[in-house]
């Protein structure tokens, strides 16, 4: 009984146990239902000879032990989370109760199509709205998140130039300093050399870099627009154009989408092939890895070298078209991540045709809302309106204090909130990247920007006391190097 109370003292306080340190030998749950098909002789070459290593512990006890993870985790029921470039936002349950419908959840991806008639026409429907939204001609839903969907993108514009047999000539893809580190990866692992553009004097492409590096080895540019700035590119239509110029093409970053949705679209500014992150923008809950969707579209002539199979129309009946000869291939097992499709097509048909663009409009009005109650006009790394993000150096307030973002960041903490991006991008000494995201409301945003405000008095009066911050969360400060170096595996074989 002691040890009993013990451990159920420890999960009031936070401290969780591994569950295989809970486990008591005999504890058990019968879940199953009576079996109700005849009872068969397995073959014997096929059974265990010992039992699996699984934790043994009742009903209640699973349940305490997963109730206690969740209360040390953060999310967006629990607190402001302004983490940038990730559009942390409340997501509407109504999606979750579509995508819970036994119709969507129970399908088998070996089922008939016949079968699944309907969740062909939602994938259908889906492609037809994000293309609409995208500027794109053809769209598919199978990359399983944002950088597979890079990936997928740069794969097929390799495949375009080795068919028109320039593959081996055109072999760089230029990536601007303030890109995200999925873009040069992603080029990288398809064998392009990355080629490095800077930013200008006003955060943005420098153009005339570009121009210099754009010639007959051009493959492609990579860019997100708005940027990682949370700046939009007023040059967008020349950059396209010089790319296209030198014979290359154009690859839209769609992570910064909920800016712009509804209101302008890759495709008009010139890109030929987009991935989108229906995860972030479309209103699935992402934090803890996942579940994503990096849904690619592209312009027609780039279609038929979309990941196979596709969803055709056979003569009023849907069907996955597998008569794809220069597709990339398949990417994903079946059709990717099917539920978050179903989630986004509910965003989408809830918001309608004038909500999707008033949520890109509310995300860059609290952006620039809290930006400006956020901070002194020194810490802006460009003073002028931001897009759904922006980004603070605290680089003075280090010198001044010896306090950084970091410490900063883990501050927050202790006010209720989830840092905002810390060190990003590369090219922002003491970054810390904020997005607010359309769901808060102004109260919200006053009272970050009060404890952020109130943070930053701590540094000059107190700087001592946000070394050591976070002084009430479950976890303070892990040596985060020590623990991808050398793990702690706490149970036995």
């Amino acid at each position: 009984m002691a040890d009993a109370l013990s451990a159920l003292n420890a999960l009031n306080k936070g401290d969780v146990p591994l569950v295989f340190e809970r486990s008591v030998p005999g504890a058990r749950t019968d879940m199953l239902p009576p079996l109700d098909v005849p009872e068969s002789s397995p073959d014997a070459a096929l059974l265990r000879s010992e039992p699996p290593l699984l934790p043994e512990l009742t009903e209640g006890e699973v349940s305490r032990h997963f109730s206690a993870l969740e209360r040390r985790a953060f999310g967006v029921n629990n607190g402001f989370y302004p983490l940038g470039s990730c559009t942390m936002k409340y997501n509407p349950k109504i999606n979750e109760e579509m995508a819970a419908l036994p119709g969507f959840a129970d399908i088998h991806p070996r089922q008939p199509e016949r079968n699944v008639q309907g969740c062909l026409a939602v994938i259908t429907q889906l492609e037809g709205m994000l293309c609409e939204i995208s500027g794109m001609d053809a769209m598919s839903l199978q990359p399983a998140a944002g950088a597979h969907g890079e990936f997928t993108g740069v794969m097929m514009i390799k495949a375009y130039y080795g068919r028109l047999g320039d593959g081996k000539r055109r072999t760089k893809m230029i990536i601007p300093d303030a890109a995200h580190g999925t873009n040069p990866a992603s080029a990288a692992m398809n064998g392009y050399t990355v080629v490095t553009i800077p930013s200008d004097a006003n955060g943005c492409v420098d153009v005339v870099a570009l121009r210099a590096a754009v010639g007959a080895d051009t493959a492609g540019l990579m860019l997100t627009n708005p940027n990682t700035l949370g700046l939009f590119d007023p040059n967008v239509a020349e950059i396209t154009g010089i790319v296209h110029g030198g014979g290359g093409l154009c690859y839209y970053d769609g992570a910064n989408l909920n800016a712009i949705m509804g209101i302008t679209r890759p495709g008009d500014m010139g890109f030929d092939v987009v991935h989108l992150n229906l995860h972030k923008t479309f209103a699935t809950p992402h934090g803890g890895g996942g579940p994503g969707s990096g849904a690619v579209g592209c312009k027609a002539f780039l279609s038929e070298y979309l990941p196979k199979p596709g969803v055709a129309d056979n003569s009023g009946s849907l069907t996955f078209d597998n008569d794809m000869p220069l597709s990339v291939g398949k990417v994903r097992a079946f059709y990717g991540n099917f539920l978050v499709c179903v989630r986004a097509l509910c965003y989408l048909l809830t918001l309608g045709r004038e909500g999707v663009p008033q949520a890109a409009s509310n995300a860059v009005l609290n952006a620039n809302y809290l930006m400006r109650r956020l901070a002194d006009p020194d810490e802006f790394v460009h003073d002028r309106a931001c897009m759904h993000e922006f980004v603070l150096s605290m680089k003075k307030l280090k010198a001044e204090t010896g306090v950084s973002a970091l410490d900063l960041a883990k501050g927050l903490l202790d006010k209720g909130m989830h840092p905002p991006t810390m060190y990003f991008p590369l090219i922002v000494e003491e970054a810390l990247m904020f997005e607010p995201t359309e769901t808060e409301s102004r109260a919200t945003l006053d009272a970050a920007a009060e404890a952020f405000r109130a943070l930053v008095k701590q540094a000059h009066d107190d700087p001592d006391s946000l070394h050591t911050a976070p002084h009430a969360a479950p976890v303070r400060r892990p040596d985060e190097v020590r623990a991808v170096r050398t793990p702690i595996l706490r149970y036995e074989t």
